[in-house]
């Protein structure tokens, strides 16, 4: 890819983009919203929301009858984004944006991505598009020849935008640790096991406090299928998934903030543990550099056997680092092993899905209109 495609819709240049957040009260466009505070290059002029919130400032919607607050993401919105008003997806949808977040369900994802698409590129949170032929599953610095894609996308869909979702956030920390594996020895098989935070099942309809406590639930419902279908695509050549076979078993534990997996890994090529060390520890991202919310490495690795931990290590790189840990030869799939831990809302969430904005608008996918 050059450093320079061509814009997928007109303008020419990176000015302030003017930025429209779909789901903007929910707890994942809550999460885009925390990572659009005071960002260099966008600013968020207008949200959506469900009916229930249309027609409040953001502020108020924000609250419940008692005046209790339901912001959950980290830190304070700005008073400027308080007084927003809460638009239907209608509202939204005529609003002069030149990019949209959406972080909605995946069914309100179907009805309303492509028609935001048709005028704006889309970054999205939801899982409606990850699986179609034409739509690239993107982590910057992963498997930026993908975005090539969206060339595709465009001229077949008619749009003038394009949808481009990231990866479901038990993916996200998989995916990144096995990016420098792959590329030195080539992946075989991999198999792992997850250990979810409760963040990761949303305030609605997610997991009770009595359930979670004292207690490790067995059994996310879609988890294992979106892994092991995302990891891949993400990881194989574009239009085709890699050869390599993936199995999970995603689980649900009493923590916070940050998914643990335990990691097996079988390879093409020869691999100890040294050399697999070696080869994360050498993995850069120089292709992120410059960007608002790049860490300054995407992947490390921790020497102290007893880390990673979901406490002590998910804020790393502002919660943008994944880190790597317990790296050890694997004989029974002849590579090796590991323990992985990725914050789920961020990376995984709406700072992953800003910093996939930054990615796309310095790359000439998203550029403000003339």
């Amino acid at each position: 890819m050059s450093n320079s495609p061509s814009p997928l819709w007109g303008g020419s240049g990176r000015g302030s983009l003017r930025v429209g957040v779909l789901g903007a009260t929910g707890i994942a466009g809550q999460q885009v919203l925390a990572a659009l505070e005071r960002h260099p290059w966008f600013t968020v002029a207008a949200v959506g929301a469900s009916q229930n919130s249309a027609g409040k400032l953001l502020g108020h919607a924000l609250r419940d009858p008692s005046g209790g607050s339901r912001w959950f993401a980290d830190g304070r919105l700005d008073p400027s984004l308080l007084s927003l008003p809460c638009l239907t997806d209608a509202q939204l949808l005529a609003q002069p944006v030149d990019l949209v977040f959406s972080a909605v369900s995946k069914e309100v994802a179907q009805v309303w991505e492509p028609q935001f698409a048709e005028r704006v590129p889309v970054i999205s949170t939801a899982s409606a598009f990850r699986y179609e032929p034409d739509v690239p599953i993107l982590i910057p610095g992963i498997n930026d020849a993908h975005a090539e894609a969206l060339h595709d996308q465009r001229r077949r869909r008619g749009w003038r935008g394009f949808i481009a979702p990231i990866p479901n956030c038990t993916t996200t920390g998989l995916v990144v640790s096995l990016k420098p594996l792959h590329d030195a020895f080539g992946v075989r098989t991999v198999m792992m096991t997850s250990l979810q935070a409760v963040s990761g099942a949303g305030r609605q309809g997610g997991v009770l406090a009595l359930d979670v406590i004292d207690n490790v639930i067995p059994f996310i419902p879609g988890e294992e299928e979106k892994v092991e279908r995302e990891t891949k695509k993400i990881l194989g050549p574009w239009d085709e998934p890699a050869s390599f076979a993936v199995s999970c078993t995603c689980t649900r534990v009493n923590v916070k903030d940050g998914h643990l997996e335990t990691v097996f890994v079988g390879t093409e090529r020869p691999a100890d543990a040294a050399a697999a060390t070696a080869a994360m520890e050498a993995f850069g991202i120089d292709g992120l550099k410059g960007l608002p919310s790049a860490p300054e490495r995407l992947l490390r690795v921790e020497h102290d056997p007893f880390r990673p931990q979901p406490r002590r290590d998910r804020d790393a790189g502002d919660g943008m680092t994944v880190t790597v840990g317990r790296i050890r030869d694997e004989p029974a799939l002849k590579g090796v092993k590991y323990v992985v831990l990725s914050h789920n809302t961020k990376l995984g969430a709406g700072k992953g899905a800003v910093l996939l904005a930054e990615w796309l608008t310095r790359e000439g996918y998203i550029v403000s209109p003339a």
